[in-house]
């Protein structure tokens, strides 16, 4: 029993000597390597964290335009109202006109209503413009939004690079042996 024991921990011994003779040291390259990758993903980081930052002015610029897209649209369509009630005068002043018999009154309350009317086309123009350009800044902001999601995750993916650089460079360095002083 006291051979076997003994025959044992000679062949461990022997296994434990040869396989730490097959793990050699980190070499300086190694390190070198390490120490390149984990410059470059710190300045992917800082990279991506600008790209955040760039992205979220984006967004509050697209969402001042969109507020101010949505008050020229109200302001369009109080003009609209007003033009409509003007219209309406108009009309009615054209009636007047014709009941009276006056040729220059009828021309006139005719010219009245061509200006009302083109002033409404003018109003109901711009406010289907400010509508374009409000889809338009709505786009906008959801294709900003969906950019900086996506430079989250290039930054998540450079944080979790730089750990990942960090732990090889550390391991590499206590796997080196020490210089002789």
């Amino acid at each position: 029993m006291n051979r076997l024991t003994s025959w044992t921990m000679v062949a461990t011994c022997a296994i434990v000597a040869v396989a730490g003779l097959s793990v050699s040291p980190a070499r300086a390259q190694d390190v070198r390597e390490d120490r390149q990758d984990l410059r470059q993903d710190r300045g992917d980081v800082r990279q991506d964290t600008r790209d955040i930052r760039g992205d979220r002015q984006d967004i509050r610029q697209d969402t001042r335009d969109i507020r101010s897209d949505k008050q020229d649209i109200g302001k369009d369509t109080q003009g609209i109202q007003q033009d409509r009630t003007a219209l309406r005068g108009a009309r009615q002043q054209l009636r007047d006109a014709y009941k009276s018999g006056d040729p220059n009154a009828v021309k006139a309350a005719r010219e009245n209503l061509r200006k009302t009317r083109s002033s409404l086309r003018a109003d109901l123009k711009d406010r289907r413009g400010d509508f374009r350009d409000l889809h338009h800044d709505r786009q906008d902001r959801r294709a900003d939004v969906a950019g900086l999601h996506q430079d989250k995750q290039d930054r998540r993916a450079a944080e979790r690079d730089v750990r990942r650089d960090r732990r090889d460079l550390h391991r590499d360095l206590a796997a080196r042996p020490p210089r002789p002083q």
